[in-house]
Order: structure tokens, then C-alpha cells, then sequence
């Protein structure tokens, strides 16, 4: 649903003279957007404007869509990885990152719930799952895209290797493990599994 056009990447917005935007309302309407999903609620405009107490107006001057209203709420509590540092041991530090916090999520208030309810409404929506991906989690994978390119530079990996790629099958894996099994990242079972595929693609990823 568009709430208003969306002005182009890296133009402008010139605002007219009507009252300028408050930003003190933002928090207001993601929490509003949180807490339709937190209670398995169809989230739209006119529910996100009753449980925030704003006007139409004030989500018109801020989202250009619902879509991406959606988007911005569902990454609350997630933050883009550090920097993985490429001057040790490569396979050690990316296995860290990559399976080694697997609790990270209720940790910073992104709860199982929460990221179950992000899957059912990106898998209903195409548009929100594409949002999604580029607006928050392309973001995510980039330390470890950028450590991978380092360990090509530095000889460790195959010159050839597919950093993209590589990623996926990691990150893939993971996702199968709580969306196809529906296990929890903490059993030791489902730990096991992860560093078993991690191994795997270690071994095709080296020189």
C-alpha cells in the first residue's frame, strides 16, 4: 500500500510549509507496527494510526509505503555485525560469528516470536521480503562478505570462491535448522549440525 511517492535515492525532500515533521513520533509508530505483529494482527494503516495516536498525515511524511513502515519495525533490535578482524585465525573468527551467538537475538529483545512472525509476514508479502532485503539485511552480511574477500586476498581462500555464495549456503543452513526443523538455535543438537555444515564449507572455500 503506498502512502506517498517515495522521493528518488539520495534526492532531497523539500518539504512544503505546512508543520514540520516531528521525530519524536517515530518510536511511537514502530512500537505501534510491533505491537500489531507481537499480537498476530493484520497491520495496517489505519490500526497503526489508532494504536499511535497519530495522524494519517504523520506516517504520510515519513514511509513512502506501508511496506517499508513494515520493514523499518522488523529490524528493531537487530544491529549490522562489527567488522570481523582478518589479522588471526580466519576459519576461527568466522566461525564465531556466524554460529557462535546464535542466542544474540533474545539477547537484544528480538525474540523467537518476533523473528517467526518476521518470516510469516515476508513469505506473505513479496514486496516486503524485497524491502527487507534491501533496505536492512543486505547490510547484515557484509563484514563477513568483506572478511571473506580478505581471506582471498591474503591466499587462505580460493581465488574463485563466491563470497555471495558462501554466505548463503552458512546462512541457509541456519535458517533450515529453525524454519524446516523448527529447532531452537541453543540445542546442542542444532549447534552440532551448524558446525558440521560450517566444516563442509570451510573445505570448499580453501585454497
Amino acid at each position: 500500500m503506498t502512502l506517498a511517492p517515495a522521493a528518488p535515492a539520495g534526492v532531497a525532500v523539500r518539504r512544503g510549509p505546512g508543520r514540520p515533521r516531528d521525530v519524536d513520533l517515530d518510536p511511537q509508530i514502530i512500537q505501534a507496527v510491533l505491537d500489531l505483529i507481537d499480537d498476530e494482527q493484520e497491520v495496517t494503516v489505519s490500526r497503526v494510526v489508532e494504536r499511535a495516536g497519530v495522524s494519517r498525515a504523520a506516517l504520510y511524511r515519513r514511509w513512502p509505503s506501508l511496506t517499508t513502515l513494515i520493514a523499518a519495525a522488523l529490524d528493531v533490535g537487530r544491529t549490522v555485525p562489527p567488522e570481523i578482524r582478518v589479522d588471526g585465525d580466519l576459519r576461527e573468527t568466522l566461525f564465531s560469528s556466524l554460529i557462535g551467538s546464535p542466542a544474540s537475538l533474545e539477547a537484544t529483545g528480538y525474540s523467537e516470536a518476533r523473528f517467526r512472525q518476521r518470516i510469516r509476514l515476508v513469505m506473505a508479502d513479496r514486496d516486503l521480503q524485497r524491502a527487507y532485503w534491501e533496505s536492512h539485511v543486505s547490510r547484515r552480511r557484509e563484514p563477513v562478505e568483506r572478511a571473506l574477500r580478505a581471506g582471498i586476498a591474503q591466499g587462505l581462500l580460493r581465488a574463485d570462491l563466491d563470497v555471495a555464495a558462501a554466505f548463503d549456503v552458512i546462512a541457509g543452513a541456519a535458517y533450515y535448522q529453525s524454519i524446516v526443523r523448527g529447532e531452537t538455535p541453543t540445542n546442542p543438537a542444532t549447534i552440532a549440525r551448524m558446525t558440521a555444515t560450517f566444516d563442509i564449507a570451510w573445505r570448499g572455500m580453501v585454497r
